[in-house]
């Protein structure tokens, strides 16, 4: 494979992999950045709602906020990222969604945080076709799973981050929430040079190889089989993901008693988890196929094992504070995690010209449902007081995803290996 440099080769092997690892490092660090502006929000979530005085349906309207303005970012950037420099608009939205967490850090109510939150996530959209279009290029279907468990593994470093920064920042005024939320956000400039200097210069980020993905007009995707199981498939993942994401502090803290202070350090180890079981799901599914599996198989048996990791959130309504609960949400969250780095593996195989575009109008599907769930969410908290319900039913829903994976998804030449 050629380095993605236009008019750049590089014979010896071991340099080309360093070249490709060192852009899988800029990738998973642009991942970082982005959940560090992400979940400085729900941090502080606790404060915040005290400051401005919201209602727990309020603070899922700033999650509901972020999800729409995503869902549309998605498609927009989508769709760019196949025309324009990947270089220059990958800085470009790095810099932007830096610039909206930067701000947050300025509001002075809940109407102006919910502004900053909704074109934060706007911007923070255009990580995704980005970044799965440059993994495309750099690696082929067996190892596609490893390198998007590299770029997905980024949101937990970065969420593992988050915490730790907060506690060593937050004081006992209630309004030095807003500390961190300006050092994070001032974060992704020096990312801006480090990407410009030293990533990738070719627009087009070009895989050597067609690999059999569809091509011709881009609206012959959204007909492709494949495409509509994707849609169904990332609106059920994400949901999961962002519904534990979100509500977990509040959880802990509201319906659990635990201190802000084990909130946070424990919403630390909580992305730890998470960030071994995104690294964990692309390895097994790459050793998997190593030996002998088909990809399809690979991937299958990695995501059905981390949709059965998922399901252990049933058992929340029925434990109280304590080791028990912490561990489940432990391997719960490392399955949730863990089988995004799958799916984005099944993206890469529907079309090699279109992988903005497939990225981008898969975000739309990922981010057109959770929004909802999270004011259904927030308003289920208010009238029930408890937080256990709306958590037993996100883990579900991976493994409803599987399940329509392993029915629907066609037996074709680049997801077997045969």
């Amino acid at each position: 494979m050629p380095l993605i440099t236009q008019g750049e080769t590089i014979p010896d092997t071991s340099a080309r992999n360093v070249r490709i690892w060192w852009f899988a490092g800029l990738l998973l660090l642009a991942s970082a950045i982005n959940y560090m502006d992400r979940q400085t929000l729900a941090n502080a979530a606790v404060r915040i709602s005290g400051e401005f005085k919201m209602s727990q349906e309020q603070y899922g309207n700033l999650e509901a906020g972020f999800g729409w303005a995503f869902a549309v970012g998605s498609l927009f950037f989508g769709f760019l990222a196949d025309k324009v420099s990947v270089r220059w608009l990958y800085a470009a939205v790095v810099l932007l969604w830096s610039a909206m967490g930067f701000l947050s850090g300025f509001v002075e109510n809940y109407e102006q945080l919910l502004v900053c939150r909704t074109l934060l996530g706007f911007f923070e959209a255009g990580h995704w076709p980005c970044g799965i279009k440059t993994i495309r290029a750099l690696l082929d279907a067996r190892g596609r799973a490893m390198g998007n468990g590299v770029l997905q593994s980024g949101t937990s470093i970065g969420a593992i981050a988050t915490p730790l920064i907060m506690s060593q920042l937050l004081t006992d005024d209630i309004a030095s929430w807003r500390l961190p939320f300006q050092v994070i956000g001032a974060v992704g400039a020096l990312w801006v040079i480090a990407w410009i200097v030293t990533g990738p210069r070719d627009a087009s980020l070009s895989a050597s190889v067609n690999e059999g993905a569809a091509s011709g007009p881009w609206w012959r995707v959204l007909l492709d089989r494949r495409m509509l199981i994707i849609l169904a498939v990332v609106a059920l993942i994400n949901t999961t993901w962002q519904l534990l994401r979100a509500w977990l502090p509040k959880f802990l803290q509201e319906g659990r008693g635990y201190a802000e202070y084990e909130t946070l350090y424990f919403n630390s180890v909580w992305f730890a988890a998470t960030d071994v079981g995104c690294l964990g799901a692309g390895a097994v599914a790459l050793w998997l196929a190593r030996r002998g599996r088909s990809v399809l198989q690979a991937r299958l048996l990695t995501f059905f094992a981390c949709a059965l990791m998922c399901l252990l959130t049933m058992a929340v309504p029925w434990l109280s504070s304590g080791w028990l609960l912490l561990g489940l949400l432990l391997v719960a969250g490392a399955g949730a995690l863990g089988v995004f780095p799958i799916y984005h593996a099944f993206t890469q195989d529907i079309s090699h010209d279109h992988q903005g575009k497939v990225t981008g109008i898969a975000g739309v599907a990922a981010w057109a449902f959770s929004p909802f769930a999270q004011r259904l969410f927030g308003r289920h908290v208010d009238e029930t007081h408890s937080f256990d319900q709306g958590l037993a039913v996100a883990g579900c829903l991976p493994l409803v995803a599987c399940l329509l994976l392993i029915a629907l998804w066609p037996r074709t030449k680049n997801t077997t290996g045969d």
